[in-house]
This record gives C-alpha cells, sequence and structure tokens, in this order.
C-alpha cells in the first residue's frame, strides 16, 4: 500500500508521499513515490504515484523518455513544453493508458491486480496551480474549490484533518502541517505506510520548488507535530462534556 495526499490553495501546492511498498508480510520494501520536474523560471511539477509499481515506473519511463528526445527534436511534446497544466494531465494520463492497455491483461493473469493512479501538480508561466488525478484508464479530474485536495493509497485515516482544516484560502504553511498531521494519523493506524516520506512544495508564481525534501524516521521536526498533535488530541479529548451523570 501507499499514501500520497496533494492539496491545492491560493497560495500554492502541498505533496506528501511515503516510501513503502508492501509485496508481503515478510517482503517490505522502499521504493520512491514522488518525483519531480522542472524548467527554472517556467514550470515545476511534482507527480505522485499509487498502485502496480510496474505500472507506474513505465509511466515515468515514457515520459522521461520523450524529454530526453526533445533534447534532439524540439518539435517532440512532452510535460515540460507543453502548452497547459491540462495538457501535462492529458500527456500523463496516455502514458497510463499505454500502459495498461500494454500488460493488465498479463498482470491479472498473473493474480495480481494492475490498477494504478497518479497525482499530478504544478504550475508554468502564463498559467495557475493546477491538481489533477489521473486513473488507471488515463481519464482525470481536476481539484475545486469545492474539493481542493486528493488523495490516493490508503487514504481514510488521514482524511478528517484534511476536510476540517483545507479550504482555497488556507495559508501553504497551513496547508503542510496538514497533509503532515494526515500522513502521521495514516502511519499510526496502517503499517503498510511507512517512513521516510518526500515532501514538496510549490508556491503560486515562484514556478520552482520551495520545499522539495526528504523527511527521514529520525526527523526532529516531524516527530514534534506528531508528538504535538497527539497531546491536542488527548487535551481536547479531555475538555470533552461528559456524557453520563
Amino acid at each position: 500500500m501507499t499514501y500520497c495526499v496533494a492539496v491545492r490553495v491560493d497560495q500554492g501546492l502541498v505533496m506528501l508521499s511515503d516510501t513503502r511498498t508492501n509485496a508481503g508480510m515478510d517482503n517490505i520494501a522502499r521504493f520512491r513515490k514522488s518525483f519531480t520536474y522542472h524548467v527554472p523560471g517556467e514550470r515545476a511539477i511534482t507527480l505522485l504515484c499509487s498502485g502496480n509499481l510496474s505500472i507506474t515506473q513505465g509511466v515515468k519511463s515514457t515520459l522521461s523518455k520523450t524529454i530526453k528526445e526533445s533534447q534532439l527534436d524540439p518539435d517532440v511534446e512532452t510535460i515540460l513544453n507543453c502548452e497547459t497544466m491540462h495538457r501535462v494531465a492529458q500527456i500523463v494520463g496516455a502514458a497510463m493508458q499505454k500502459m495498461q492497455q500494454r500488460y493488465r491483461e498479463n498482470i491479472e493473469m498473473g493474480g495480481s491486480g494492475a490498477s494504478a493512479s497518479i497525482m499530478v501538480a504544478g504550475q508554468r508561466r502564463g498559467g495557475k496551480p493546477r491538481l489533477y488525478l489521473i486513473y488507471s484508464a488515463g481519464n482525470f479530474i481536476e481539484a475545486t474549490e469545492d474539493t481542493p485536495f486528493f488523495q490516493i493509497g490508503e487514504h481514510k485515516y488521514g482524511k478528517p484533518i484534511l476536510d476540517r482544516i483545507i479550504g482555497r484560502e488556507t495559508s501553504l504553511e497551513d496547508a503542510t502541517k496538514a497533509v503532515l498531521v494526515s500522513m502521521d494519523s495514516t502511519l499510526r493506524s496502517n503499517l503498510s505506510v511507512g517512513m521516510p516520506l518526500d515532501l514538496t512544495v510549490i508556491a503560486t508564481d515562484a514556478f520552482d520548488f520551495s520545499v522539495r525534501t526528504r523527511i527521514e524516521a529520525d526527523n526532529e521536526e516531524f516527530a514534534m507535530i506528531s508528538q504535538s498533535w497527539s497531546a491536542a488530541l488527548r487535551k481536547g479529548f479531555e475538555d470533552l462534556p461528559n456524557v453520563l451523570d
């Protein structure tokens, strides 16, 4: 399993993913699920992946291959030179569809699931920050004011804090704290999600990464957020009115 979360607010985008890949109780591995692409001063894009690892790695390889080809042939369209973020989502969706058509039947015949999903978040010069969720079929939806965040993977444990905190007016700092608390809640409740974490932040109109870092298990700031949130929950619980007289 995995847990990835991405938030879009007026001040920008926040993305967080874990790195655990569970292929069985005695076969746990780590794989990066967050990938960044950047043209300085022009665009910054992050992809977060969940589901069948061979499918999502195939999508990433396809995107990387076209980027390399475009260095020799500028007419090759890639996520780094296309006109809009909507077109970026279409390109990623087409790569997903291609991988599914090529491998899905054989994967499922082998007894494994081929489903996968990818979140695409970013901004290019001349456009607004955008956040998309791409499904296995290659189709996608975009985050809106009514739905300013997406989650993929083991999402149920980390959703309540996002529902209560995230809105379009939420500051980038508060959005970052919210996704970290969301991840902490998931880590505590599901062993199939694990450290380290990859955090990416893109401030509106920066066209660059304000934060692009890995959070290890011994990270003091993340530990402080976890401990403070636990203490706040305990205090809030103790302050609730008694139901029984």
